[in-house]
């Protein structure tokens, strides 16, 4: 049976409106997105670390709860779960502020096995970090040796713009190992300096990976695949936040892949128009719900109607 593998951070965020906290929940960008694969049915393991305190045993019973396996996260002994304070403006977009507590032998842990076409999921700084490379080049080495896809959200913040030349390699590295590299026309602002999608496709993206979604928020998004492009339009909502709603984005992409049974050689090959019209509506059917909620990730009774 083919698997969803995530590695990402693991926080609680906490999202104030009017400098008051209204929300509170576990969170992550990789993390919300397996909490949707999870309660869609899928087949998800998550990798990651957070402390072995209160926070963190309530995390991995969440986890359980919603079907993800958490065999290979690191409960770390003596540090404290990071929190993530998301302040949203007037628009509902949220800016961030992290505190953190970690130890210095990270990812201590046994990685899940890997086979042909399973789905590996990385992203955002977590997917950067130097002290954090060697133990993601191994899992992404496996997965290019098993024909494993690879789904790269870039996710770059501006808190992390001043130290993109010594980034650089390794967001190139993560474009070399990634079967779909996905990235908001924020992501590349904060990289490049630049916000035309075929532009980036054609001199940042497609040297690398011939599959490219690049997401414009309500504006929806833009599909690139050997050939193929496409616009895809946002739904019209009214949202009240958008904490999740590109990691709910991933997901409908990635329970899209599943749903569809898009294989590593297909996708590498290129799939046809209609399969990516299906897939993208997943997406952006799944962002839309998540921004009118104050939830990371899609509601169970919502998944309902997908499995």
């Amino acid at each position: 049976m083919r698997k969803i593998i995530g590695l990402g951070e693991t926080v609680f965020d906490i999202i104030f409106k009017n400098e008051q906290p209204i929300s509170g929940r576990p969170g992550g960008s990789v993390f919300n997105s397996l909490i949707s694969l999870g309660r869609l049915g899928q087949n998800a393991t998550f990798i990651s670390e957070f402390g072995a305190d209160r926070i963190g045993d309530s995390i991995k019973n969440f986890l359980a709860e919603n079907n993800v396996d958490s065999d290979y996260v690191c409960m770390m002994d003596g540090n404290k779960t990071s929190l993530a304070l998301a302040f949203l403006d007037k628009e509902q977009k949220a800016d961030y502020l992290f505190y953190k507590d970690y130890p210095s032998q990270r990812l201590d842990c046994i990685m899940p096995e890997i086979n042909q076409d399973d789905i590996v999921l990385i992203g955002s700084f977590f997917a950067l970090n130097p002290v954090l490379r060697n133990r993601l080049v191994e899992v992404l080495e496996e997965a290019r040796n098993k024909k494993a896809i690879v789904y790269y959200d870039v996710n770059f913040r501006k808190t992390h713009v001043n130290e993109v030349r010594h980034l650089m390699p390794y967001i190139l590295d993560n474009f070399e190992y990634s079967s779909i590299i996905k990235g908001s026309d924020e992501d590349f602002e904060n990289i490049y300096n630049e916000s035309d999608p075929k532009a980036i496709y054609k001199d940042r993206i497609e040297f690398y990976c011939k599959n490219f979604i690049y997401t414009k928020g309500a504006d929806g998004a833009k599909i690139f695949s050997n050939g193929f492009e496409k616009d895809y339009h946002g739904n019209k909502i009214e949202p009240v936040s958008t904490v999740g709603a590109g990691d709910s984005f991933n997901a409908g992409i990635v329970f899209g892949l599943m749903k569809h049974n898009v294989t590593f050689d297909e996708l590498k090959n290129g799939i046809s128009e209609e399969k990516w019209d299906c897939i993208a509506k997943y997406a952006i059917d799944f962002s839309s719900f998540v921004c009118t909620t104050y939830e990371n990730y899609i509601s169970e009774e919502f998944a309902a109607k997908y499995v």
